[in-house]
């Protein structure tokens, strides 16, 4: 029973640390408006930016997807926090462009060293038998955490002086805390090998995951495209079409987004798995039938529920297709299959926005987000259709 209670208290710390590092890689996201306006750059300037934070994560789930299974998950999530530091003191001191480029880049670096590795740690510090219960703790840290980024500088930035400087001073303090927690929290990895045996590798999949990360990937990729335009152009969106100019709703109604995908993270239980990602699809195409009205009637609570519902969608679709890639890896490349079903899903938040930026000035912020969704609408339509056919083959 102590043991249980250890292991539980352990389970939840990590999920705490996992949580300030992504709140890190979300804060810029409601003051992009305050830096077009410091350094005048455009709106496909803003989602380049963006990119090279969702570039950065990908490489490194890439190059390095498999450190923590060699190294150790401490060593790996300690560089990760460093790389999070980093990226605090270059926006504190950003004069121009170049330091939100190199700002952006550690923060990628940070979540990229971060996402397999931490998810794999939480659950493994779960008493026996927790797994169901950890892997909501790993997926909410996560989504919780990228919901308090927006919410926490949105509110700063409102209401509190110096909004380009004070969130990332406190974002700073946050990370040396969880540097301290980090250090007092025990290693699971049994058989560590030196720094100089982590070898890039190609991404593959065990033989045994391969029929589960099909399916859990095209949900993932859906699911993550809708974030990617809700924290790159909403809030350009907010501000120039609905003229809401109070930044803490703009960072309001991103965290919505991801404090809704808590929330449908916690119905995977009720439904299970293999019904969650069907649902997820379902899910996600209401919300990107309200976010079609809000751009096309320019109304807020529009905006508000097309957040809601896709935000529910992507927990069902993540937390399902998260449980079921973990529950089928072998544990020693449980961590690198995650970062490959990270890999998929970080090429679903980059490559739409890149879309998005490249035909706002032709067409119109509008006209972007319609063909945005109109593509997005029909992924997940075939992915849905894809679930329902092949459904994931795991009772989790």
């Amino acid at each position: 029973m102590d043991g249980d209670r250890r292991g539980w208290r352990q389970c939840l710390l990590s999920g705490a640390v996992f949580a300030v590092c992504m709140t890190g890689t979300t804060l810029p996201t409601p003051l992009y408006g305050l830096y077009q306006e410091k350094f005048s750059f455009s709106e496909l300037t803003v989602t380049v930016v963006y990119a090279v934070y969702a570039f950065a994560v990908i490489g490194v789930l890439l190059l390095a997807g498999n450190a923590s299974d060699t190294v150790g998950r401490r060593p790996v999530l300690l560089a990760g926090l460093a790389c999070a530091a980093g990226s605090a003191v270059c926006f504190l001191s950003a004069t121009g462009l170049p330091w939100l480029y190199a700002g952006r880049l550690l923060s990628g670096l940070s979540a990229g060293l971060f996402t397999g590795a931490a998810t794999a740690y939480v659950l493994e510090l779960a008493p026996e038998g927790g797994g169901a219960r950890a892997t909501f703790v790993a997926t909410a840290a996560n989504m919780g955490g990228l919901g308090c980024g927006p919410l926490l500088a949105g509110v700063l930035a409102q209401y509190a002086p110096g909004p380009l400087y004070l969130p990332f001073a406190i974002h700073l303090a946050l990370v040396a805390g969880s540097a301290a927690v980090l250090l007092r929290l025990p290693e699971t990895v049994r058989e560590r090998g030196p720094l100089g045996a982590v070898r890039p590798r190609r991404p593959g999949l065990p033989a045994g995951v391969r029929r589960v990360f099909g399916p859990a990937a095209i949900a993932s990729f859906a699911g993550f495209a809708l974030f990617g335009v809700f924290t790159s152009v909403s809030p350009a969106f907010l501000s120039e079409s609905l003229d809401v100019h109070d930044r803490a709703v703009s960072g309001l109604i991103v965290a919505l987004a991801f404090f809704a995908s808590t929330a449908g993270q916690l119905a995977v239980g009720r439904f299970g798995v293999g019904r969650s990602l069907p649902l997820g699809c379902a899910g996600l195409l209401v919300g990107l039938a309200l976010l079609a009205g809000a751009l096309r009637w320019e109304l807020l609570v529009l905006v508000v529920l097309s957040a809601l519902a896709g935000g529910c969608g992507q927990g069902l679709a993540f937390r399902g297709s998260l449980a079921a890639v973990a529950a089928a890896s072998p544990e020693d490349r449980r961590a690198a299959v995650i970062s490959t079903l990270f890999v998929v899903a970080y090429f679903g938040i980059s490559v739409p926005v890149i879309g998005v930026g490249l035909l706002v000035g032709p067409v119109g912020l509008e006209g972007a987000g319609l063909v945005f969704i109109a593509c997005m609408a029909v992924l997940v339509c075939a992915a849905g259709a894809y679930l329902l056919r092949r459904p994931v083959p795991t009772a989790g």
